[in-house]
């Protein structure tokens, strides 16, 4: 199991100069580093990529930012720019070394509307046909797909464990995995350690968060059973700390960070990563 980074806790977008950052994670204890990439045109992928090497870091993730224009329930317009977008984000990966494609690999995020059960059926099925087309492209680039479920307030398409594996199901492929936060498990699961336990083995990448999106270990999360579930599935992919400040003024307004959670984004990291070696030992 590595511990890891969002870099939006730091920089939005994250660009080739952005790799500025990497001894300062290292400095600190991180393995691995996940990076948001919000066009692919920001990063040379070769670059970053010898700039982890250097500092003896990994991209252990990548996130896929669904802005607008970008949504696999969306018009048909939409649905192509998500599939480029996507399948360009794969390319990256490979030469980042990248074993995940982790994010709302679905729609775009903050469509939260009340969608009768008809409507409901034909987006699920657009959502289906295009993950199993981009589940393959994957597969021959020998990379994964981790599917997020995000609270209500972002998306009403996905919100719980259950949802994400009636998808997983659905598209059949061996490379789509669940990707679940505690910030979001928070708000829609009853029982965040029984949800991991139902994703058991589909579960593939994983947010660390404290329940304000601050410090993990600075919040109200029964952190004990979460850390006993997670080891009883055997989980050995990421545990990565996405927390974000409203020092990062784009991310703050999309994820509503009015008022700041903690003294610094430096303690969120620091403590934060503390914590989580402690509570995994």
């Amino acid at each position: 199991m590595r511990f890891g980074i969002n870099s939006f806790l730091f920089t939005s977008p994250f660009t080739t100069k952005s790799t500025s950052l990497f001894p300062k994670f290292k400095k600190w204890g991180f393995d691995t580093v996940e990076i948001p990439i919000e066009a692919p045109e920001h990063i040379d992928s070769v670059k970053v990529r010898k700039a982890l090497d250097k500092h003896g870091l990994a991209c252990g993730s990548v996130c896929a930012c669904m802005g607008p224009g970008r949504d696999f329930r969306g018009s048909a317009k939409d649905q192509r720019e998500a599939m480029k977008y996507c399948k360009a984000l794969i390319d990256h990966m490979v030469n980042l070394g990248c074993p995940s494609l982790i994010g709302p690999v679905y729609s775009v995020v903050g469509k939260a509307d009340a969608v009768d059960p008809k409507e409901q059926k034909r987006e699920f099925a657009l959502v289906v046909k295009n993950l199993k087309v981009l589940c393959a492209y994957a597969e021959k680039k020998g990379v994964q797909i981790c599917v997020e479920p995000l609270n209500r307030f972002e998306t009403d398409f996905l919100n719980t464990c259950e949802k994400g594996l009636r998808l997983i199901k659905a598209v059949n492929s061996p490379v789509l995995k669940l990707h679940l936060d505690t910030f979001h498990m928070n708000i829609e699961e009853k029982n965040q350690a029984a949800a991991i336990r139902k994703a058991g083995k589909l579960l593939g990448h994983f947010h660390a968060c404290g329940s304000d999106r601050g410090t993990p270990g600075n919040d109200h999360i029964d952190w004990t059973p979460i850390v006993k579930a997670l080891k009883g599935i055997r989980y050995k992919g990421d545990v990565v700390i996405e927390s974000f400040t409203t020092d990062v003024k784009v991310i703050a307004r999309a994820a509503a960070i009015w008022r700041r959670m903690e003294p610094t984004r430096e303690e969120i990291a620091v403590k934060g990563l503390k914590f989580l070696k402690k509570a995994f030992k």
